[in-house]
């Protein structure tokens, strides 16, 4: 175990860093994995109307293989949870990309459906880790002062993997097949797993297992790196004390309602995601557009995925984790009402890309941001994935009524149950959430 006033200490030299060519470093090796989950979590889009129309997979089939990747998901953000506080961060990190990547691969020459049913469960554990693993490295390593903005872009990248999935599937799926997918998704993943040996220990993480003279060799790296630029400052960081805690402390106060607070808000998110854009393309084509118009549609309202997720990246930083969030979900809840009053196709494409917006800024503040900031060292990975699980529930769950509520209650319907979810997440965030800022990771742990 550390003692009492490490890691505090590693922290604070950690926080008082400027950006270095090593911070880059770390940002791109996370990166490149990072936006291999999202084409990964996109690909489905891409290759099941294929797999249907040539008769390899039933629509029943395609249903389970969603489903799959959901369950998939959760359980590998729960596994990784307690792996990644047990054995590192980096181990972790290679362990679900091995498993992503393979799995991707292999699907490629699955021979019939049932198997690639069974390859996607396997590839969902991977990518339900890499989501935990990803954003929990980029807090643990970048400067409070800073932490926001470079998490932030990490969910940026991630969110562009839906275009580009998109238009890859629409320039390579006619002419080679959906397989092709699995062969990108998977050979790109093992390039990241190959370029991301390199990729160094969370210092904070080495110190919390009572690995001190790891951590402050790594620290020491970086201190040199921003000493070449003329970056560092000579004074000595300042550092609060460090109180260690107690087994079981994630699961009490003040640690119990940031756990509330994480599991309600990403499960509010993954409402929006797939109760919302994951059927838009449906929502259109029900109130009498052709198919083209509507995947027209769908794909302008998926390009302000990125937008909202740059966004929230810098919006976290400079007004806060907690205006932002709530801020964001009022102005989605009001163009909610905007969404659902409108009778005008373009009006309604437009309207819904706006609404996209600050959809994905609460996906960059949440995921990237918030939720990794509210858990001390010693358990964060545990508690980023017990809300992550939490979240991926809702994946699982809320299209099996979407459809149901759409038939009887059109769209109106659908957008007041994402309203009434995301008053119940402004309610928790402003009540139960704490305020990070730009503080150091470690002073946040201990505050009540």
């Amino acid at each position: 175990m550390a003692s009492v006033g490490t890691s505090a200490a590693i922290g604070a030299r950690l926080d008082r860093l400027p950006i270095t060519r090593l911070h880059r470093k770390v940002f791109g090796l996370v990166a490149i994995g990072m936006f291999f989950e999202g084409f990964d979590i996109y690909i489905a889009a891409s290759v099941l109307g294929s797999a249907f129309k040539s008769g390899f997979s039933t629509l029943a089939q395609n249903g389970l293989f969603i489903s799959v990747t959901f369950i998939g998901m959760t359980l590998g953000a729960l596994l990784t949870g307690l792996w990644g506080d047990k054995f590192g961060r980096r181990f972790t990190y290679q362990v679900n990309l091995t498993l992503f990547g393979v799995a991707s691969l292999a699907s490629a020459f699955a021979p019939n459906m049932e198997a690639l049913i069974a390859l996607r469960f396997v590839m969902g554990l991977g990518l339900g880790a890499e989501n935990v693993v990803g954003y929990s490295i980029m807090t643990e390593f970048f400067p409070a002062k800073v932490r926001g903005r470079w998490s932030g872009m990490i969910c940026t990248l991630v969110t562009a993997g839906l275009p580009v999935s998109a238009l890859l599937a629409w320039l390579l799926v006619p002419a080679f097949g959906w397989r092709v997918m699995f062969v990108l998704g998977g050979v790109g993943a093992l390039i990241a797993w190959f370029l991301r040996r390199s990729l160094p220990e969370s210092p904070r993480w080495l110190v919390s297992v009572g690995r001190e003279a790891e951590a402050d060799a790594l620290v020491a790296d970086f201190e040199r790196e921003a000493s070449l630029q003329g970056a560092l400052t000579t004074s000595d960081p300042v550092s609060k004390p460090f109180v260690p805690l107690a087994k079981g402390s994630l699961f009490r106060e003040p640690f119990l309602s940031r756990l509330i607070v994480g599991c309600v808000s990403l499960m509010v998110v993954n409402t929006l995601i797939y109760g919302f854009i994951t059927w838009l393309p449906t929502f259109f084509i029900g109130q009498g557009e052709s198919i083209a118009r509507s995947t027209g549609f769908a794909l302008l309202m998926a390009v302000g995925g990125p937008i909202g997720s740059t966004m929230g990246a810098v919006s976290a930083d400079t007004f806060g984790r907690k205006p932002t969030i709530i801020g964001a979900a009022a102005s989605a809840i009001l163009l909610c009402v905007a969404f659902s009053l409108s009778d005008n196709s373009l009006l309604t494409a437009a309207i819904g890309f706006l609404l996209t917006i600050p959809i994905y800024v609460l996906v960059a503040a949440l995921f990237a941001v918030y939720i990794p900031e509210l858990f001390p060292t010693e358990f964060r990975l545990r508690g980023v994935g017990i809300c992550n699980a939490a979240g991926r529930s809702a994946s699982i769950i809320v299209p099996l009524f979407v459809g149901p509520v759409f038939a009887h209650y059109g769209v109106s319907g659908v957008l007041s149950i994402m309203g009434v979810a995301l008053l119940i997440m402004i309610g928790v965030v402003a009540s139960l959430g704490v305020e990070p800022g730009r503080k150091g990771i470690e002073e946040v742990s201990v505050a009540a």
